[in-house]
């Protein structure tokens, strides 16, 4: 089995390329545990996009990340080349699972990430029901 089979590459319908930069690294000579988070937000930014939306805006409201969990699998070092790869297993009236693989240039795997995301009116300061054209969109795309 390819390590690209181990760790589900082929399930993740968005990925985005990085490289490891001097201000990701902490006092240990790695990624710092905070900054693998903002690669999971970098992703989620770019899954977003793609499909026309911000975090701000996903048809008529924005989104609040109301939880994380990190599983690091590996270090990570200035200059490393990774892909951060995104996935939408979960949507629900009104918040949605999104997951990440940050994964080495050799094929390994540095990271697995969940977090869930709840619509919400930034206008009135409360959740709200997952728009409909999010939904739609999302699930296209997720299917392909």
């Amino acid at each position: 089995m390819s390590k690209q089979n181990e760790v589900g590459q082929d399930d993740y319908p968005y990925r985005k390329s990085m490289t490891v930069g001097i201000r990701d690294i902490n006092y240990g000579g790695h990624v710092g545990n905070d900054v693998y988070l903002s690669y999971c937000q970098e992703g989620r930014l770019g899954y977003l996009k793609q499909l026309g939306f911000s975090e701000m805006d996903i048809g008529g409201c924005g989104i609040i990340l109301i939880k994380s969990e990190l599983e690091y699998r590996s270090e990570l070092f200035h200059g490393d080349r990774i892909e951060v790869m995104c996935r939408v297993p979960e949507l629900k009236n009104t918040s949605f699972v999104m997951e990440y693989a940050v994964i080495k240039e050799d094929g390994s795997n540095a990271l697995n990430a969940k977090t869930v995301l709840v619509a919400f009116d930034y206008v009135n300061r409360k959740v709200t029901r997952v728009p409909e054209v999010f939904r739609q969109k999302v699930l296209g795309f997720e299917e392909k």
